[in-house]
């Protein structure tokens, strides 16, 4: 009997600890496409300048497609961070559709 508890205390501690890792992953992901660094918590800023009425974006992250699979494949896109150097690739789907 305890070991039929441990077991099901041991499973439901891996079902938890795989989703809690996803949930981490797809948060810094959220946070990379908003233009945000998970690490340093550097945002863009927006600067406005009322001689001109122009509005300028200062991004902080920089996105860049490593590999393109096609229509129905993922785009790796590599996210970089020019304050703190930081580097992650992520794979997306494209989004985008194919009509030929």
């Amino acid at each position: 009997m305890q070991t039929i508890l441990f077991l099901l205390l041991l499973f439901l501690i891996v079902i938890f600890s795989v989703l809690l890792f996803y949930k981490n992953k797809h948060s810094r992901v959220d946070k990379l496409n908003q233009g945000e660094c998970p690490t340093c918590k550097a945002k863009r800023r927006v600067f406005f300048d009322e001689n001109t009425r122009t509005t300028f974006k200062d991004e902080v992250i920089s996105a860049k497609v490593l590999k393109n699979h096609g229509c129905s494949g993922l785009n790796e896109i590599e996210y970089t961070c020019k304050i703190c150097g930081l580097k992650e690739v992520y794979p997306q789907s494209s989004n985008s559709n194919c009509s030929m």
